[in-house]
């Protein structure tokens, strides 16, 4: 009988960075292109090794890989397959791999693997890392993986677990490095170097007292360029910026932009130090928030090209029916002045375009608001500021749309119609101005995202306000009857 295992001459294989091939099927001899991105070659000898079952052949494959890139491979690979490309890459399925995967791919692979393989692979993951694994999956799931663990990492991953998502307590490391205030700086490096179990990365040295709460930090080169003799005492800094275990990962990022963090102690209710978070992390915060602000502005969602069907539609239909609501608004005002278009076809040529502009000055002022809300510069205290300066931008930039669209519709139609749109152009992007900061706002003080679908309500109300606005002009200046 015919060995059924594939051979080397069927597939593309990685041998001391070199790739045979058939010599009657010749394909592209590089694995990645100059932007290293997997090429459709290699993705399809992976697939048919699958196919096959041959583990051996997709191990061979995929061994040689960057860990970007073996994430890469997974999400490319089809629902059914990525299950099977792990089983056969188990030791291969590092923490570098795990945090490149998207995490809707990363949910499925984890619910595809036994309880005893999803554990192996947490066991690999710094604790914030293998929370970030677990926690997405059913409670079920969790349960049977948080059994398999070590009982150090499963007291570790329970304990995360038990604070809300996103807050410092769930995304925190626990692997700081913290000292009594007695020591001197000479106790504190041969504790260093005797020490075999510290955590890899770290920036600063915390000093804790009997009850272990932080009062204290030192950076590591201040311990390298000081005496031996000097109490760390008298050489840490007192002043602290300490993070409740249970603030936000909004808050957490803000509080590092202003004070220039690079680590900061994690402390819980008592003030006990419980964990750090480091810049790293805030920047995955800062990069994950800001794409799903913009993508709540839109009304999509997650907007993930692997957020399961079923979801993806159930976030964005919603928003679609409200904007259909809001646009029946649109054209009953629109129904009002009927008559008013029949009788000039100019008052149906130049409509649009006092929506569209108003429209778009009120993202603008949207975008603005939603930023200065997220990163604290717009609160209650400055709220009636913050509008004011808004309402004059938009009427400065409304009066100057107004000249150009006047002069325009002037020519080509007559003065007054050029008047009438230049009077409702400003007026539009006034409202514009006003509803791009008061939308948001109002989210905001309704515990709302201020980001979660502003646009939706900010067009309704420009689109509106600027149809009234440009036929009732018409219809007062005598252009056309009501």
């Amino acid at each position: 009988m015919a060995d059924d295992r594939i051979t080397e001459d069927d597939l593309l294989i990685a041998e001391a960075g070199e790739v045979e091939v058939r010599p009657d099927d010749r394909v592209d001899d590089e694995r990645h292109d100059e932007e290293n991105r997997l090429k459709p070659s290699f993705v399809s000898a992976v697939h048919l090794a699958l196919e096959a079952g041959d583990k051996g052949a997709v191990y061979d494959l995929v061994e040689p890989l960057h860990a970007a890139d073996i994430a890469d491979l997974i999400e490319l690979l089809d629902r059914s397959e990525r299950a099977e490309l792990a089983a056969a890459i188990t030791d291969l399925m590092t923490s570098d791999v795990i945090a490149e995967l998207n995490d809707y791919v990363r949910e499925d692979l984890m619910e595809a693997l036994p309880a005893q393989a999803v554990a192996t692979i947490a066991e690999q993951l710094d604790t914030d890392d293998a929370v970030q694994l677990i926690e997405d999956l059913d409670e079920a799931d969790q349960r049977a993986i948080i059994a398999e663990l070590e009982p150090e990492t499963r007291a570790a991953v329970s304990s995360a677990l038990s604070y809300p998502e996103e807050t410092a307590g769930r995304l925190m490391s626990r692997d700081f490095v913290a000292v009594p205030e007695h020591m001197t700086v000479g106790d504190l490096i041969d504790f260093l170097r005797e020490e075999g179990d510290l955590e890899h990365d770290f920036f600063e040295v915390f000093i804790i007292d009997e009850g272990h709460h932080p009062v204290g930090t030192c950076a590591l080169n201040w311990i390298l360029t000081t005496p031996r003799s000097v109490r760390l005492t008298d050489l840490m800094k007192r002043d602290q910026t300490l993070i409740p275990v249970t603030m936000d990962q909004e808050e957490v990022a803000l509080m590092f932009q202003k004070y220039a963090l690079i680590s900061a102690a994690v402390v819980d209710e008592s003030g006990r130090l419980v964990g750090q978070m480091t810049v790293d992390d805030v920047v995955h915060i800062i990069s994950e928030e800001a794409g799903e602000d913009a993508l709540l502005m839109s009304g999509a969602g997650d907007g993930d090209i692997n957020e399961p069907i079923r979801e993806a539609y159930t976030a964005r239909v919603r928003w679609l029916v409200a904007n259909l609501g809001t646009a029946v608004v649109a054209s009953s005002i629109i129904a009002l002045f009927g008559a008013a278009i029949e009788q000039l076809v100019a008052l149906a040529v130049l409509m649009p375009i006092v929506a569209s502009i108003g429209g778009n000055a009120g993202t603008q002022t949207m975008a603005v608001a939603v930023r200065a809300i997220a990163t604290n510069q717009l609160t209650r205290a400055n709220t009636r500021r913050i509008l004011w300066r808004e309402f004059r931008v938009a009427l400065l930039n409304g009066g100057t749309i107004a000249v150009l669209i006047g002069i325009a519709a002037g020519v080509l139609f007559s003065p007054m119609m050029g008047i009438v749109i230049a009077l409702a152009m400003v007026i539009n992007i006034g409202i514009a101005g006003l509803a791009g900061v008061l939308v948001p706002v109002i989210f905001e003080r309704l515990d709302q995202d201020p980001a979660v679908a502003s646009s939706v309500f900010v067009t309704m109300i420009t689109d509106s306000m600027g149809f009234f606005a440009f036929l009732g002009l018409a219809v007062a200046a005598g252009l056309a009857p009501l």
